[in-house]
């Protein structure tokens, strides 16, 4: 079944796209949790970070290059930034279409709290 995410990457619904190649999508998070929240999609259904197959080394590393070049065109490289990834239910994961989200635009401060 496709998610939200294969949707976005096939345009049958809207996003604010920032970032695209034949590999990746990236776009603006509809809730974001900082100034800046940036979804950065595989344009290969891969489920979770468990389904990664060597196979899928050339998205992985094609997800890694567009967020160096998003973080640079949104000027916030020098400052630093962050990169999330779930894993499954307990991970937190909603969209069971594997993706990273960018965060930066201000001190992000500590992951968790105890």
């Amino acid at each position: 079944m496709a998610t939200i995410f294969t949707k976005i990457i096939n345009r049958e619904i809207p996003a604010s796209i920032v970032f695209e190649n034949d590999k990746v999508i990236a776009f603006k998070d509809i809730n974001p949790q900082a100034p800046i929240h940036i979804l950065v999609v595989p344009k290969k259904e891969i489920p979770t970070l468990n389904d990664i197959d060597i196979q899928d080394s050339e998205y992985i590393l094609a997800m890694y290059l567009a967020i160096k070049d998003i973080a640079r065109d949104l000027g916030i490289s020098e400052n630093g930034y962050r990169i999330i990834t779930n894993c499954n239910t307990h991970g937190g994961q909603e969209v069971f279409h594997l993706h990273f989200h960018l965060l930066g635009g201000k001190p992000l401060g500590p992951m968790l709290t105890f």
